[in-house]
């Protein structure tokens, strides 16, 4: 049980962080150049009991410190897999606001009840926008409240692996795949690649020496997904030459997340 001076001095501290960012001009989602792909191994059983406290207590008060959380999912293909998305306007911006968050008194009440959900929280790819247009547009003030039932959408999250330095695979996606995504369905919600910046906070590991391109879509099920990937290997630009080019460079088979987001995903 927290002491009353315990709870009056959290109270007192949320106060404060709620009137400091009321008075800082808001970050357009579009700014948004650092964004974080996370990927947590759950104990069994407790995806939906991390995923009401995240919702209940992680969102609003990281916002509060100057990052966006930009979606929140469940990973249809492990019961016990929660990925999400957080973004931030730049690396200085990162650092500033996971000190502030996991220093301050939201952690300290409700950090030890997430962490006992998780076997592993370090599989986390550091990205930026492959383009000044393909970042995560949403809007925070849009979120459904906690509590809301999840959208009835389904999401992929494609990732791509390619050797270090070499930035050919990375090319063909941007300017020969996004291109006929778009022509051929929805038009992908985010187009990202590796960011090298130095992890300037390492109580969080981030994975090292990656070359990635993800692509996150959202569609409104997975048969509108299936048609558009068919539509795409259909594709004569596709088939003959970019799907092959960019089969030719990567390190492996891509993974395809399939994912369903959250009642208070932004990213749906």
């Amino acid at each position: 049980m927290t002491a009353p001076g315990t709870r009056l001095s959290y109270r007192r501290a949320r106060a404060e962080e709620r009137k400091r960012t009321e008075q800082e001009p808001a970050v357009p989602p579009h700014h948004l150049t650092v964004i974080e792909l996370r990927q947590y191994t759950l104990k069994p059983g407790r995806r939906d009991e991390l995923i009401e406290l995240f919702d209940r207590e992680f969102v609003e008060t990281q916002e509060e410190v100057g990052m966006v959380v930009l979606g929140q999912f469940r990973d249809l293909d492990d019961p016990d897999r929660f990925v999400w998305l957080r973004g931030f306007r730049d690396m200085a911006v990162r650092r500033h606001a996971l000190t502030a968050f996991y220093g301050g008194p939201v952690w300290a009440e409700h950090g030890p009840q997430a962490n006992d959900t998780m076997i592993d929280s370090d599989d986390v790819l550091l990205l930026r926008p492959l383009s000044d247009a393909s970042g995560l547009a949403v809007s925070p003030s849009e979120r459904p409240r906690a509590g809301a039932p999840a959208p009835n959408r389904f999401v992929s999250a494609a990732v791509w692996s390619f050797p270090p330095v070499r930035h050919q695979g990375i090319a063909l996606i941007r300017d020969g795949l996004l291109p006929v995504l778009r022509e051929t369905g929805p038009a992908p919600l985010a187009a990202l690649t590796t960011e090298t910046a130095h992890n300037t906070f390492p109580r969080l590991p981030i994975r090292t020496g990656e070359n990635v391109a993800v692509v996150v879509t959202s569609y409104p099920d997975e048969s509108a997904h299936r048609r558009h990937l068919a539509d795409v290997r259909a594709h004569p630009l596709a088939r003959d030459e970019t799907l092959p080019g960019i089969e030719r460079e990567q390190k492996a088979t891509p993974r395809m997340l399939r994912l369903a987001p959250t009642g208070r995903s932004l990213s749906c």
